[in-house]
């Protein structure tokens, strides 16, 4: 029996991960969420008991427990806290993405857990999709030759209709260029076997306000990276679809190579129609559940004792991705990134 705490339910996947692991065999699941506001239905204990998951009322209790493992989901910049708490009690660790706010809370976050022995995860779930699988494979191989650019699209609805705290830049590190470029950013870690993107350029803009005041953050934004081997990714961010709109949102990519064109759909549609119900259209994805994949890649490695992947050390990479990014609004300018030697590209 593996002990596993879901900790915060502030990112809006935590719910699915508490269906996903309380109707696991070998799972035995607790789940904390006392920086829940008190009178948010949709966090807290009511969440817990709605979705029948036992409950625990401070991170005290919970760690007191000593869980095998768990999964962080907690605003961006409290990944931190919980991460390094786990990794004190000898906890495995899966994150959600980003990995953190700040480059210097991801290395610690990293350095934490090999002090203590415990794998860390970055919560990437769009790689365990069987088509990217296929797609990796067939670079791997020399079907398609050299990769030369991909052109990716993660757009979706604005998380902070449910989550407010996604439009503060505080505890979220920024908008859709945080929320969404780290998906797209974290395939091409996979292509690429881990490289280091070597400089970064941004533009972003607030436009996409559901016609309320301009957000804190931005909400659309276009980000090209340039990777030392000369492939060149453009990643579309933005959270442009609207309230109505008959899904979530989705992630696409276009890769361009030596031999072929090749097209990728993580949330491929599988069924269409009119819901009414709600009186709106409904699209159902087909394809595999990618949440419930990364949970079996993150349980397998916790028993089999080797390293996850994604692991910190990707999340880090990723991460800086979207550093350079913010970076790059700031100034104007495209952004380099050092090499793993501490050499600066140019």
């Amino acid at each position: 029996m593996v002990r596993v705490a879901v900790l915060s339910f502030a990112h809006v996947h935590a719910a699915t991960y508490i269906e996903l692991l309380r109707d696991r065999d070998g799972i035995e699941l607790v789940t904390a969420d006392p920086d829940a506001p008190p009178d948010d239905p949709t966090r807290g204990r009511r969440l817990a008991e709605r979705l029948g998951a036992a409950y625990a009322g401070t991170w005290d209790e919970v760690f007191a427990l000593r869980p095998d493992a768990v999964v962080v989901t907690s605003e961006n910049a409290r990944h931190r806290h919980l991460v390094e708490r786990a990794a004190a009690t000898g906890a495995h660790v899966l994150c959600e993405k980003p990995l953190a706010t700040t480059e210097a809370d991801a290395r610690a976050m990293i350095d934490a857990c090999e002090r203590a022995g415990v794998s860390l995860m970055t919560a990437y779930p769009v790689r365990f999709s069987p088509a990217f699988t296929a797609l990796r494979s067939a670079f791997a191989d020399g079907l398609l030759g050299a990769l030369i650019s991909v052109h990716g699209a993660n757009n979706g609805s604005n998380p902070a209709r449910s989550r407010p705290w996604f439009a503060d830049p505080e505890l979220a590190g920024g908008g859709a260029l945080a929320d969404h470029t780290v998906h797209i950013a974290d395939l091409m870690d996979a292509l690429l076997d881990g490289e280091q993107a070597a400089e970064v350029y941004a533009q972003a803009n607030s436009i996409l306000d559901d016609g309320g005041p301009v957000p804190d953050v931005d909400t659309a934004g276009l980000v090209t990276i340039r990777y030392p081997s000369g492939v060149v990714a453009a990643v579309d961010c933005s959270w442009s679809h609207p309230p109505d709109h008959p899904t979530w949102g989705g992630l696409a990519m276009t890769c361009v190579s030596e031999k072929a064109i090749v097209e990728f759909d993580a949330f491929p549609p599988l069924l269409g129609g009119f819901d009414s119900t709600t009186g709106r259209d409904r699209w159902e994805a087909g394809g595999a559940d990618l949440d419930a994949a990364m949970l079996d890649e993150f349980l397998d490695s916790i028993r089999s004792g080797r390293r996850p992947s994604p692991d910190g050390e990707a999340g880090l990479r990723t991460l800086r991705i979207v550093l350079a990014a913010y970076e790059s609004l700031r100034t104007g300018q495209p952004v380099a990134l050092p090499d793993p030697l501490g050499v600066t590209s140019g």
